[in-house]
């Protein structure tokens, strides 16, 4: 068993933020199960000093975990977990995924990713593309970001539907809850997305950035504190919609990655990044048929509308 080290400098303007929800956003790559078992285990730190997933972070310091990892294996494991699964058949699997489960194997993720559910669910029966780490993950989601996801169950499918979504003949629809109301009931934004210059684990808005196309329209508004926004993506690009409403200064309820200051929001408990994948057409890969899927807001997602609403 090996170890990996966490650490982060929390910056002099933090504002009272809990250390599991502030470390989470810091290093989306770790799921909140690998954070939460550090927690537990006494492996996480503020200056030195043993804290609890609860402890609020006050005031600048050093934060620091060390989560344990397992010695690398030829590929994941099946592990069983529940998944709601929204349809299958001898091709593809599509799934609504609960927040804070991460896509795929990576550095610092444990064996609870979705990849490890579909090995049990599937009987071990995903494409051989992307393994072994990632087999049968043709598009992915952010570990705080839940909803819709289709996955390739054998190679004939897997290359069929990465070919429709290179060539956007696929259609994504994301919920969002963001802060502040647009000026504009609807808008287009088209700036380009890249590896952020100075924080490299953020993507930026950056001159010479890929191509990124998002269009937005309001649904709901909650006084002047934040509104509901679908949003139909045209391209790929890691965190685009994340980024592009950050850029729009209507940064994604929760996330402090990009903008997001829990002070907006005085009493209101904003438990994750809130991104919602909430519809999903697709040319079945290996039938004619044009398949539309729709996933319902989770509970977190209506309990914080809820709460919006009460002003």
């Amino acid at each position: 068993m090996s170890e990996r080290i966490l650490e982060f400098e929390v910056p002099a303007d933090v504002r009272s933020e809990r250390a599991d929800k502030f470390f989470a956003a810091k290093f989306e790559d770790v799921s909140r199960a690998r954070l939460q078992r550090a927690f537990e285990a006494g492996q996480v730190t503020f200056d030195g000093e043993v804290i609890d997933k609860r402890f609020k972070l006050s005031r600048p310091g050093l934060l620091r975990a060390i989560l344990d990892e397992p010695d690398a294996e030829q590929g994941p494991q099946a592990v069983a977990m529940p998944l709601d699964v929204i349809y299958e058949d001898a091709s593809i699997v599509v799934v609504n995924k609960v927040a804070g489960m991460v896509t795929h194997p990576g550095s610092g993720t444990g064996d609870d990713t979705l990849v490890h559910a579909l090995l049990h669910h599937c009987g071990g029966v995903l494409s051989s593309v992307g393994a072994p780490e990632r087999p049968g993950i043709v598009h992915r989601l952010d570990k705080e970001t839940s909803g819709l996801i289709v996955v390739a169950k054998n190679d004939l499918a897997h290359h069929r539907l990465a070919a429709a979504f290179s060539a956007r003949e696929t259609f994504k629809r994301y919920t969002a809850l963001v802060l502040g109301v647009p000026k504009r009931a609807s808008g287009t934004c088209l700036e380009p997305i890249g590896r952020h210059p100075v924080h490299r684990t953020r993507m930026a808005v950056v001159r010479g950035g890929r191509e990124a196309h998002t269009d937005w329209s309001v649904v709901e508004t909650y006084a002047k504190q934040a509104a509901c926004v679908h949003c139909v993506i045209h391209t790929g690009r890691t965190h685009q919609i994340r980024v592009h409403l950050s850029h729009l200064k209507h940064p994604l309820l929760g996330d402090s990655t990009y903008g997001f200051k829990p002070t907006r929001l005085p009493g209101i408990d904003v438990p994750r990044v809130m991104l919602h994948s909430t519809e999903l057409h697709i040319q079945h890969p290996e039938r004619d048929e044009l398949m539309r899927f729709i996933a319902p807001l989770p509970q977190d997602f209506a309990d914080l509308i809820a709460r919006l609403k009460q002003g």
